[in-house]
């Protein structure tokens, strides 16, 4: 039941119907007897500049997430970010402080890396594929280097994007080595598809047949797509014999994260 004490925190993108943050946040807030509740809004981008105004003033509001596609264009609208958002240029949280400062992170890597570290898989000193070097891929890769990665190889069809996480990468972690040609995919502990390939039901791969015939059963196989919950991808993963993480898991994952910066939940929950 929402009252006017209720404290209320958001969640902002195009479309919104999709995202899994009001059922998640909204059933440990009851779950937990918290006088709080998470809002989705579907905001047109003409709208932005003139939402994110009205949070500066909106007194009962703790925060809100950020998705697609306005993670890019909030980061630069806020008044204070980490420095792991200042890196990635892009936000997926706002804490709103009493003073009405919008302060943003990303916490998008750390969430996959919750999700990974619950099937076993800790980074320091492995080698890791990120398939796609859009906002998420991005993140998981900067997450990656900062928990201490090795090696991490890059795939995507857009060779600047490629380029872009290739020259963050090797400005934060010098000490990592960097790939963007992939020819088997043996050697790798972790292959993390973060591209849309493979959403709504298409039965698209994001790597060739050739590539997926070399995958090991000792690779953790991860997948960003939360529906289906078992992508293509992971269905093969599966045959080989690989543990597989799924994008439902990350998102649940993510939810600790994602309040504990906005104040609401704690850390591990």
């Amino acid at each position: 039941m929402i009252r006017g004490s209720t404290e209320l925190v958001a969640i902002v993108g195009s479309p919104i119907a999709q995202v899994k943050s009001p059922q998640n946040f909204n059933t440990w807030f009851t779950n937990n007897q918290c006088n709080l509740a998470m809002l989705p809004i579907d905001l047109q981008a003409s709208a932005l500049d003139a939402f994110i105004g009205t949070l500066h003033g909106w007194h009962n509001l703790r925060g809100c997430v950020v998705t697609v596609p306005y993670k890019q264009a909030v980061a630069s609208r806020l008044d204070g970010l980490s420095q792991r958002a200042a890196a990635l240029g892009s936000v997926n949280v706002i804490r709103r402080e009493r003073d009405g400062r919008l302060l943003g992170d990303n916490v998008d890597g750390a969430g996959f890396l919750g999700a990974a570290r619950k099937h076993g898989f800790e980074p320091a000193g492995k080698r890791a594929l990120v398939i796609g070097c859009g906002g998420v891929g991005s993140a998981i890769a900067y997450a990656l280097g900062a928990a201490g990665i090795a090696s991490v190889a890059l795939s995507d069809p857009c060779t600047a994007r490629m380029g872009a996480v290739c020259e963050l990468l090797g400005q934060a972690f010098p000490e990592v080595a960097i790939a963007t040609r992939v020819d088997a995919l043996e050697g790798f502990d972790l292959l993390v598809n973060a591209s849309p390939v493979g959403m709504g039901g298409n039965a698209a791969l994001p790597l060739s047949a050739a590539l997926l015939a070399t995958l090991q059963p000792g690779t953790l196989v991860a997948d960003v797509v939360t529906s289906p919950e078992i992508t293509p991808l992971l269905k093969r993963a599966r045959e080989v014999g690989c543990k597989v993480q799924t994008g439902p898991e990350m998102a649940f994952a993510q939810l600790g994260h994602l309040g504990a910066f906005m104040g609401v939940t704690p850390l591990e929950i």
